[in-house]
């Protein structure tokens, strides 16, 4: 009897894994390729400025001092504060927010990607500025710049989905739990019945949405971290 074979597993990034898995959707084994993609996506203003960034002459590069190992260093730096920021739970200020509205979860995202956005983009920018001035690098800082202007609006439209996503997610969630069960009062010391009873532990599946939050924005820093990744590579190979 021959052997089953297991289906080849789908390369794809691990954002987009994640959010398939969250919304129970599968990811195509195959779609358009890059350039096909791509040509859907640029309009003719888009393609000129494209062309012009690939075939013609750069402006002369403006002098300035060695920047790359700062470079390196806020690139570490700026990545490792937004992630210990969407690590922290206080961010979340979970304690005052029960389990019954998604609203405090969606500002926490909304407000965590937006910080995102403007921290990446001020040190892709700076980035492109240190690659104009190495002769070598200034046509890659160009092409970033057109590429950027292109595809930041489609980004933008598809990341504004993800707190949807999440949303569905906590409902999800919510209703597979079921009603929740009223809870006793945690009993106070004898003598002292004017004691505050503390608050009832979160529900099992408010840990394991909070869980999800953290993963789908660790996930989206690094999609939004990729362009930063591959200009600071190419500053450490000149």
């Amino acid at each position: 009897m021959a052997a089953v074979q297991a289906p080849s597993p789908v390369q794809a990034p691990a954002f987009t894994r994640l959010l398939a898995r969250l919304a129970g959707a599968e990811i195509p084994a195959s779609g358009p390729a890059l350039a096909e993609r791509l040509g859907q996506w640029l309009d003719w203003n888009r393609a000129v400025g494209l062309s012009r960034a690939l075939d013609g002459r750069l402006p002369d590069p403006v002098p300035t001092a060695s920047a790359r190992s700062d470079d390196m260093a806020d690139g570490a730096r700026v990545r490792a504060s937004l992630a210990e920021a969407i690590g922290n739970e206080r961010g979340l200020n979970l304690a005052a927010t029960a389990a019954a509205d998604f609203a405090p979860f969606r500002r926490y995202a909304l407000a965590t990607q937006r910080a995102m956005q403007a921290a990446s983009g001020r040190l892709r920018g700076q980035l492109r500025e240190h690659l104009a001035a190495v002769p070598a690098l200034a046509r890659l800082a160009e092409v970033d710049a057109v590429m950027e202007q292109t595809l930041s609006p489609r980004e933008a439209n598809v990341l504004a989905g993800v707190p949807r996503l999440l949303e569905a997610r906590f409902e999800q969630l919510r209703a597979s739990a079921g009603p929740p069960v009223a809870e006793l009062p945690h009993a106070v010391a004898a003598g002292d019945a004017g004691a505050m009873a503390l608050p009832p532990a979160p529900a099992p599946w408010l840990a394991v949405f909070r869980g999800d939050l953290k993963d789908v924005l660790l996930a989206e820093l690094d999609v939004r971290f990729h362009p930063i990744e591959g200009l600071l590579a190419a500053l450490r190979s000149c």
